[in-house]
């Protein structure tokens, strides 16, 4: 088996396909080794905010999520009554999209494939090891070169250790239960509840399932195990009032709230992406975004860099734009826990005075729901026009080529890269590496 490529992605999540895709559009060697044998059966995200679904619809990908999906117009902010209008963003999705991960998976498994990547399951990544011109990657008795390895492969990253990159942040405090179950009573659509005996919010899945998520502080025993069905309807009983007739768990767990931000995105040859480069608690839904996001914006950059159409350097403004976004949800998702577990008299006080502010003050609304949806996500230059680093909602750039429209050019993610009436944002060099059109 050739164990060359351009470009070793470590890690088959919905991050590793994406960018796998998108390196694959460029024509870039490309392949992709996981550890698991098979892919996972239990969908640990569940929803699509609306600049990744932007995104996706600039490649042409965006049927499949609409057609298959639920479109939820308001969504909650650390478990709070009132939710979040999403149906007010300036997007052409303004909801979330409820779309399991595995099903997400599938879908960019299977666009990676068509474009040429090769993935290869049950490969555990055991080392990584680089020199000035080619990084190894190790693999039980294999050993893979490339010119550049991207680690995609989650927040306990095997690369992300193997280069020496650090992960500074904080251990988790505070654990929340999770079960993908069958219930005889099922509650209703949208059913949530917090109180000063904790919280829970239940969501649809496939198959009848649903999942129970929440925190009970009852049950911070401060480590990562398994919850039982016992435990789990006992949890609800006490929260909800009743159990709903819990039985045939498909998945039972805990998580905590570690929130961490790789050090650096990029060491030389090697680069962080999704999980890898960031971890937090998954309130609100955005982790996996997050990370498709990363995939988007590393994409084109690291194809123009392997082809030589763009100088290394540029590879510099992945970090530079990215990590900065991973602070900021690492900072609301600390927000949101702390508010999901304001349990005590003093923070159920705060948590109605908040609800109580995002019901009357659409703006702060507004504010709230552009975040969680990364519709505020900008990559600005000093002294640079205002639009340029701006998002773009819409664009037709199935080929993942940059796009000229009148007087500006549209970078391959979807972000204003020039303007006429504004000065050059990036070298002569990096604007070829968008592939432009004439």
């Amino acid at each position: 088996m050739n164990t060359e490529s351009d470009v070793i992605i470590v890690g088959a999540g919905p991050v590793g396909l994406l960018l796998a895709a998108e390196l694959r559009l460029a024509g870039v060697g490309t392949v992709v080794l996981e550890r698991a044998p098979e892919p996972s059966a239990h969908p640990k995200a569940l929803g699509l905010h609306a600049r990744t679904l932007e995104q996706l619809a600039m490649r042409g990908l965006i049927g499949p999520f609409l057609a298959h999906g639920v479109r939820v117009p308001a969504w909650h902010f650390g478990f709070l009554e009132q939710r979040l209008d999403l149906t007010r963003l300036d997007t052409p999705y303004p909801f979330l999209l409820a779309f399991p991960q595995d099903r997400t998976e599938t879908i960019l498994r299977e666009r990676a494939l068509e474009l040429g990547a090769r993935i290869v399951r049950g490969e555990a990544v055991t080392g990584v090891s680089q020199t000035a011109t080619d990084v190894r990657v190790e693999t039980g008795n294999r050993t893979w070169r490339s010119s550049w390895v991207v680690g995609a492969d989650g927040a306990g990253s095997t690369v992300r250790k193997a280069a020496g990159i650090g992960f500074p942040g904080t251990d988790a405090d505070t654990w929340a239960y999770l079960g993908d179950v069958h219930a005889s009573a099922r509650p209703a659509p949208g059913f949530g509840v917090h109180n000063d005996k904790g919280a829970l919010i239940v969501a649809p899945l496939p198959g009848g399932l649903l999942r129970f998520t929440g925190f009970d502080p009852q049950d911070q025993a401060g480590a990562r195990r398994e919850v039982t069905l016992d435990e789990l309807a006992a949890t609800t009983q006490r929260i909800a009032g009743t159990d709903f007739g819990l039985h045939d768990p498909a998945w039972l767990s805990r998580f905590g709230n570690a929130t961490r931000v790789a050090a650096q995105y990029r060491k030389d040859r090697v680069l962080l992406a999704g999980d890898a480069a960031h971890m937090h608690f998954p309130a609100g839904g955005v982790g996996l975004n997050l990370g498709l996001q990363d995939a988007m914006n590393l994409g084109w950059k690291l194809a123009a860099v392997v082809q030589n159409r763009a100088e290394p350097s540029l590879l510099d403004t992945y970090e530079s734009e990215r990590q900065p976004w991973a602070h900021d949800v690492a900072e609301h998702t600390l927000a949101q826990t702390a508010l999901i577990t304001a349990t005590t008299p003093t923070g159920q006080a705060l948590r109605a005075l908040l609800s109580n502010l995002i019901g009357t003050h659409t703006e702060l609304s507004l504010t709230l729901a552009r975040r969680l949806s990364a519709l505020d996500v900008h990559y600005p230059l000093d002294g640079a026009h205002p639009l340029i680093g701006t998002r773009v909602a819409t664009a037709d750039m199935p080929d993942g080529r940059a796009l000229r429209t009148d007087s500006t050019i549209i970078r391959p993610d979807g972000y204003v890269w020039w303007t006429a009436d504004g000065t050059e944002p990036v070298p002569v060099s990096a604007i070829r590496a968008g592939r432009l059109p004439g």
